[in-house]
């Protein structure tokens, strides 16, 4: 289980980081940055993947009560199509600590890739199993995408993104080949490319 060795090894306000949605075919990349209290961490903080949905949602409710400071956002599919999804999941977790309030002193960013914050920052491979302050950006991060995906799928029901959260699964392929693209989906990812170009040539 994650804990928040690293954290005190780095000292003073350490802000964990990470993002969710780099491989689905629709919708934003969302980031996340966490504070933790050390007199207050939630019980049970574990990386996002392996939390059911209940305690997912319990600990984000959680983790906003008793986190020293929460900061959510995302990168946009036109900031994912014309960066590529590195460069804006990157982009996002910068986000995410530049509106920390109060700003941290350090923080430990989930995976090998540094976002460019200007705090001294570790990047950790499998942070969010490591580090309870990543494993908490984990689950805000995923969690806040998961809802942004159900309420898209509202408008666009035909995708089944309220159960597949925008991956590319049987149920949005055939949506994809039937419906067509939306403005949501990632023109830059294979495979919606791969179907814009078969209705462009169907229609020229």
């Amino acid at each position: 289980m994650p804990d928040f060795s690293m954290e005190l090894h780095m000292g003073g306000l350490v802000a964990g980081v990470d993002e969710a949605g780099r491989g689905p075919l629709a919708g934003p990349v969302v980031a996340a940055a966490v504070i933790l209290d050390p007199e207050h961490i939630p019980l049970g903080l574990d990386d996002s993947k392996r939390l059911s949905k209940t305690k997912r949602q319990r600990l984000f409710d959680h983790i906003h009560e008793q986190a020293v400071a929460v900061a959510i956002t995302q990168a946009s599919v036109e900031e994912i199509d014309r960066l590529n999804i590195l460069q804006a999941s990157l982009l996002a977790m910068r986000r995410a600590v530049e509106a920390l309030d109060p700003a941290p002193h350090a923080c430990l960013v989930d995976g090998n890739q540094h976002p460019g914050t200007k705090c001294p920052t570790r990047c950790v491979i499998k942070g969010d199993q490591l580090s309870a302050s990543i494993a908490a950006a984990s689950i805000l991060a995923k969690v806040k995408r998961d809802q942004i995906m159900a309420d898209l799928a509202r408008k666009h029901p035909a995708y089944g993104w309220e159960q597949n959260a925008g991956y590319g699964v049987p149920k949005h392929l055939e949506a994809l080949k039937l419906v067509g693209a939306t403005a949501y989906h990632r023109k830059s990812f294979a495979p919606v490319r791969k179907i814009l170009l078969q209705t462009h040539k169907a229609n020229n």
